[in-house]
């Protein structure tokens, strides 16, 4: 018997994503890192279709042919660069496209994504300079409708401080404007709206709250938060907690990974969200996906990497 908090509907890419990423211009170049597997190819190969990619093709070639043989896509016509699957090395080939100026976006392939990073993200690969701060975006929809939710550190930083906290909030922000939404509210999670020395992420978001009404004008940020109120008007009017936010947050900032990746898991699961994810902050956009993820939230990736790719240039 099927679990009863689990949504039987499949999720969707959002058309809406599709339009404003094809608005941009040309598909980006996608350094797809270890391509010889079916998987990673056939969500690249919906890009492609989609016009949402130009792709590089890195890995072993006999991998890479194989794959593309059992999935039936002709990939002649595109560049493929030899590089052993059994380390970083792919990893370290698409970092080097990007600096030189031939890639626009990096995506996960047949590699654990702790491997792909470790070889993406670390200064000396020249992605981003010393001090520079990343962090994953999550961009969420919902079938049947196209308003989106942002939320950010769900998969890359697992116990971010203040400053990763704001450096993922600036993120945010700017991916929300290249999607078109000037008016900007954000949730500050937390299991409590009142301020708890016991409990240091609420501490912690009041003072991200101060700081953002002069860092970041024109953008509402309450914290801390507790979901229900982030989420929901009527929790926040039957508790009597005054708020713009709170059942209309265009983001979320969650404290630390495991809450987050809760939150997410929950949605897709329970919800049938759509979950683009992408890393911001350096030179190009890194692109991730689960294994357990399908073809709606493989498409949505390839469209939130062009959007960043080309719309924030």
């Amino acid at each position: 018997m099927k679990f009863p908090f689990l949504s039987t509907e499949p999720p969707v890419c959002p058309p809406g994503l599709l339009t404003r990423a094809r608005e941009l211009g040309p598909p980006p170049r996608v350094a797809l890192v270890n391509a010889g597997a079916v998987t990673p190819l056939a969500g690249l190969r919906e890009a492609v279709e989609a016009g949402l990619a130009d792709p590089i093709l890195i890995g072993e070639a006999g991998k890479i042919r194989a794959a593309a043989e059992e999935i039936g896509w002709d990939i002649k016509a595109f560049r493929q660069i030899e590089a052993a699957e059994d380390q970083m090395a792919g990893a370290a080939v698409a970092a080097a496209l990007a600096v030189a100026g031939e890639a626009d976006s990096i995506m996960k392939g047949n590699i654990h994504s702790s491997t792909f990073l470790k070889g993406l993200l670390p200064s000396a690969a020249g992605l981003r300079s010393k001090g520079d701060i990343c962090a994953h975006m999550f961009h969420i929809t919902v079938p049947g409708s196209e308003r989106c939710l942002i939320l950010t550190d769900a998969a890359l930083n697992a116990a971010p401080d203040v400053a990763a906290r704001q450096a993922a909030l600036m993120h945010a922000v700017r991916l929300m404007r290249a999607l078109g939404d000037e008016v900007t509210k954000v949730g500050l999670l937390a299991p409590s709206e009142d301020v708890t020395p016991g409990i240091p992420c609420t501490g912690e978001a009041a003072a991200i709250a101060a700081w953002a009404k002069g860092a970041l004008p024109g953008v509402h940020v309450e914290g801390p938060m507790a979901l229900d109120l982030i989420l929901s008007a009527e929790a926040a009017r039957i508790k009597g907690y005054k708020s713009d936010v709170a059942g209309d947050p265009d983001i979320i900032v969650v404290p630390e990974i495991t809450s987050g990746n809760a939150v997410v898991k929950l949605m897709i699961l329970g919800m049938s969200a759509c979950a683009a994810g992408v890393v911001m902050g350096g030179r190009v956009p890194l692109l991730l996906t689960s294994r357990s993820q399908g073809a709606a939230d493989r498409l949505a990736s390839a469209a939130l990497g062009m959007i960043v790719a080309r719309g924030m240039r």
